[in-house]
């Protein structure tokens, strides 16, 4: 059985070996928060948008009718005027409580902050000389940090000679925090009392837009993408032929000012969102939620997402924003959780962005449905077709007693998908660490990266079996051939058993070599990456082969 991921520090180092991900500025140590992908991290996360931008803005699928759905794209800036976030309640609401520690001088959200504590005390009731009111506190996810705070209740018990058990908690639960606190020891600390009570702390990342940094010139970079879709709502409209419903799509950065960055890059402070805010009719707007929350789980799985792994999960009523009338998170199991953490949120939220930006800038931005109020009129106006008076007198009475049901707010399904985190969830799935036969005719144990042929940063690797006799100059005109039309590399270094490792490291698909028998009958070796089988082939038929593999759906 393959071997999957079990130390994320190790498998960190891997993607850094590999090119896949590096710390930002690492030469100076780093900035938390910040990564930069190398050179087959950044063709993996462009393979992915290149994905999502073709089969849900291209050529999405049918909708839940069977109609043809209609998307355009968007690209958006990413400094806007403040005053979208005033409208879109960001500057007023978009908040996490913070916890600082005052000797360690770290920070972390007071929300995601738990606690281990022996079971013979009831927080937050301190009583004196009872040794088992501590609590040790750790961030949530960060396993270890657990097991730190674990171990050091579990020396407490044992000097203490108390017989408790292990008691769990959200940290807020447990009370008043002035009154808990002096009770609690913070991450990274040994002694009680360091964590100062929680407060409101803005995710947004302040800069300013002119010469002088003035309150009047503050702007922030945008949280979302979600909020210059809404603000370009009308010029859309105004500009193209669309009609409801319809999708306006972007892929963009993003930034939020995170308290507690970690998790390699799931939690990061500069990340890029994958977006569509689709329009529809209010009283159809529950059919698209469903068809748009089935479609995105689908989606994941038919790009290699395929095992467990990947859990839907609907949000109860005390965990949705107050604007949503719905929302799905689909959620990936990572290694570094035991719990399954959200790779995208497909929202229902109602009217409230579009009819925010309407009161705050005081435009209209209503929607006006024509062809059903044409079709209405053509309807109720056919018996007075001959009697032209007949026909304005009705014709006014529908204007004042119908049309008004026309003219409304669209409702708005939000799928926004982190590319980021599917790129993590991708290099997670892909992993694994197996047992292959080697020249001598044992085993040996290769990491092999298992993309799906249409993620893979390389789709196939060129090799001449030897430097001579004419095979690299023929392996060299095959990969001139196919690199028009696939990222492809050249290679023909070292024993053909150590160039195949390589490239599985890599996660390409394909292996092509160029042997003796090439230079008789034009055909060349097809390794597969996962079977290891090995075919000839044609030379001629290699590109066909490999378009086969990338294909949407395969």
């Amino acid at each position: 059985m393959a071997k999957k991921i079990e130390d994320m520090a190790k498998f960190a180092k891997f993607c850094k070996d590999m090119g896949f991900i590096f710390q930002s500025s690492e030469i100076y140590g780093g900035i938390n928060g910040f990564w930069d992908y190398g050179p087959l991290g950044v063709e993996l996360k462009r393979n992915i948008k290149e994905a999502w931008w073709q089969d849900m803005v291209r050529n999405p699928p049918p909708g839940p009718d069977g109609q043809e759905i209609r998307m355009v794209g968007l690209d958006c800036a990413i400094i806007m005027n403040p005053k979208v976030w005033v409208a879109s309640g960001h500057v007023g609401g978009f908040s996490d409580p913070m916890m600082d520690c005052k000797e360690s001088k770290k920070r972390y959200r007071a929300d995601q902050l738990m606690v281990v504590h022996a079971s013979t005390a009831e927080f937050p009731i301190p009583r004196a000389g009872e040794p088992s009111d501590i609590a040790w506190a750790f961030p949530n996810g960060d396993e270890p940090a657990m097991k730190a705070a674990v171990k050091k209740l579990e020396s407490y018990i044992k000097k203490h000679k108390i017989e408790a058990n292990k008691v769990f908690k959200p940290l807020l639960s447990l009370g008043s925090p002035e009154v808990i606190l002096a009770h609690v020891i913070g991450p990274d600390v040994d002694v009680p009392g360091t964590l100062t009570e929680p407060r409101a702390f803005n995710l947004m990342f302040e800069s300013h837009a002119g010469p002088i940094a003035s309150d009047e010139n503050k702007v922030y970079l945008r949280p979302e993408t979600a909020q210059g879709i809404f603000a370009n709502y009308k010029n859309v409209l105004d500009s193209s032929r669309l009609k409801l419903p319809f999708g306006i799509a972007q892929v963009g950065k993003a930034f939020r000012n995170e308290i507690n960055p970690r998790n390699f890059t799931f939690r990061s402070r500069e990340f890029e969102q994958m977006e569509i805010e689709f329009f529809c009719h209010p009283d159809e707007s529950m059919k698209w939620y469903q068809y748009w929350r089935d479609l995105r789980k689908k989606w994941y799985s038919t790009l290699g997402i395929q095992s467990g792994n990947l859990v839907p999960r609907e949000q109860g009523k005390e965990e949705l924003a107050h604007y949503s009338i719905g929302t799905t998170d689909i959620e990936y199991l990572f290694p570094f959780s035991d719990e399954p953490q959200e790779l995208e949120g497909v929202a229902h939220r109602g009217n409230f962005d579009l009819s925010a930006h309407a009161k705050h800038s005081g435009k209209d931005l209503g929607y006006f449905d024509e062809e059903g109020w044409n079709a209405l009129l053509q309807t109720r106006l056919e018996p007075f077709k001959d009697d032209k008076a007949k026909r304005e007198e009705e014709k006014k009475k529908l204007e004042k007693e119908e049309k008004a049901r026309f003219q409304f707010v669209p409702h708005v399904i939000e799928p926004s998908a982190g590319a980021d985190r599917f790129t993590l969830a991708v290099l997670c799935e892909a992993y694994s660490e197996d047992s292959v036969p080697d020249a001598k005719g044992g085993t040996e144990t290769r990491i092999v990266m298992r993309f799906h042929p249409r993620l893979a940063p390389i789709k196939a690797a060129i090799f001449p079996l030897v430097n001579k006799d004419g095979m690299d100059e023929a392996a060299k005109e095959l990969y001139r051939e196919l690199k028009p039309y696939f990222n492809v590399v050249y290679d023909q270094s070292g024993a053909i058993g150590r160039r195949y490792r390589r490239q599985d490291e890599a996660g390409t698909p394909f292996c092509i070599t160029v042997d003796g028998d090439t230079m008789k009958d034009g055909t060349v070796t097809l390794r597969d990456r996962d079977t290891l089988k090995q075919e000839r082939i044609p030379k001629g038929e290699v590109r066909a082969r490999i378009e086969a593999a990338l294909r949407a759906g395969t």
